[in-house]
């Protein structure tokens, strides 16, 4: 069995007990996990390996993609700009961004884009692959299009297109790329070690992702690693958004595998692996982060050293709930935080309080103000969460059992 080392509150054993199951049990490749109650560190556990090809082993400081998480640490970024009065998250986006309003979307707000109602998950165009570290000329193609919506009346999950969206928002209002904001004014003062736009050195060391479960990167939705096995959800009906997920997966078409892959980054020699992706800092899923690095954002998030406790709760209150028009399965969202909800798993004590965001494969940050809690998970073995991997809520659930 791979050793497992760090530090574990005797408190929190439980936390240590099914970490160490995971790679007994073949789930993990190499993975980080932290924990912070009331603020103080009570899980830091780490094991594996973080390359496979090399053997290279995970340290106490190894960083990896984190995939989808970073849509909450972007949503914090704008939020910022919020309460210096820079933005108005209920203002139209074409008030500082007046290109926007083409095709229709005049009437869309900052607020949709954060909430995923705005009827843009998907880009149209084919993306250049030199254009991938070109985000304002990316979000450029996204405002020549027309919604697939009438944005504000549905949500559906903004996979990649979120970042892109939330991004040119920031650039536009503070002149700064959403990674320079983060490090400015989040993870620098804060002595955070996530980065949204990975320097050499930390690309260098971070994990390397690799396949689980064998399935296509579009086939595992972002926001839907705490997603329950179809074999222990409810009895499956024709209609059933298992079945309907299933078709979706196996049709390249599928408004669910075009917006997994707008612009698709499996077109990039070793897909998230490579350099470009690393560096770039794609705001819906570019960040680079230890476990215990997205852990303390939650700590200082819930402790009100980020955001004023105010703002924070009104950002975690839900503005969308139900079926989700990418997903297909039920989702739920704040002011670019998840909440609650088929594809954000949540154990029973934090099912009313907790917020935060998976990511694909696995990766998990959540905040809990209510319980004191904040946590992390970050693996680098990708697994498909339709088919059942429920590595990071039992995870959570012995969290919560600590309490």
């Amino acid at each position: 069995m791979t050793p497992v080392q760090g530090h574990c509150d005797p408190r929190f054993a439980g936390v240590r007990a099914v970490f160490e199951r995971h790679f007994a049990d073949g789930e993990e490749l190499g993975a980080a996990v932290a924990v912070f109650h009331e603020g103080r560190a009570v899980v830091d556990l780490w094991g594996g390996v973080a390359d496979r090809h090399t053997g290279r082993p995970w340290e106490a400081g190894t960083p990896a993609l984190a995939y989808s998480c970073t849509k909450a640490v972007t949503a914090t970024a704008l939020l910022l700009l919020a309460e210096r009065g820079q933005v108005d998250v209920r203002a139209p986006v074409a008030d500082c961004w007046p290109e926007f309003a083409a095709r229709g979307k005049g009437g869309i707000t900052v607020e949709h884009l954060l909430t995923h109602q705005a009827g843009l998950p998907v880009l149209e165009e084919s993306v250049p692959a030199e254009e991938f570290e070109d985000q304002p000329a990316i979000a450029a193609r996204l405002a020549a299009q027309a919604p697939l919506w009438e944005p504000g009346t549905a949500h559906g999950y903004h996979a990649v297109t979120y970042g892109f969206l939330v991004g040119e928002v920031i650039r536009r209002v503070s002149g700064k790329s959403a990674g320079e904001i983060v490090a400015a004014d989040i993870a620098g003062p804060l002595g955070l070690e996530l980065w949204l736009g990975a320097p050499p050195e930390v690309a260098g060391r971070a994990a390397r992702l690799s396949a689980g479960d064998r399935v296509p990167p579009a086939a595992a939705p972002s926001g839907t690693q705490a997603q329950p096995p179809v074999s222990e959800a409810a009895p499956e009906t024709p209609a059933s958004p298992g079945q309907e997920v299933a078709r979706a997966m196996a049709d390249p078409g599928s408004l669910l595998n075009r917006a997994l892959a707008s612009p698709p980054v499996q077109r990039l020699k070793g897909g998230a692996n490579n350099p470009v992706m690393l560096r770039a800092g794609w705001p819906a899923l570019g960040m680079v982060a230890t476990a215990r690095g997205l852990a303390a954002f939650y700590r200082e998030l819930i402790a009100g050293r980020v955001l004023r406790p105010a703002t924070l709760r009104d950002a975690t209150r839900r503005r969308v709930s139900g079926p989700d028009r990418v997903l297909l399965f039920d989702s739920s969202f704040g002011l670019g935080y998840m909440r609650p909800a088929t594809t954000f798993l949540t154990p029973r004590p934090g099912a009313a309080t907790a917020f935060g965001h998976t990511g694909y494969g696995g990766s998990l940050g959540l905040g809990d103000p209510e319980h004191g809690l904040a946590m992390a998970y970050i693996p680098n073995r990708l697994s498909n969460a339709v088919a059942g991997n429920l590595r990071a809520y039992h995870l959570a659930e012995a969290a919560y059992a600590a309490l």
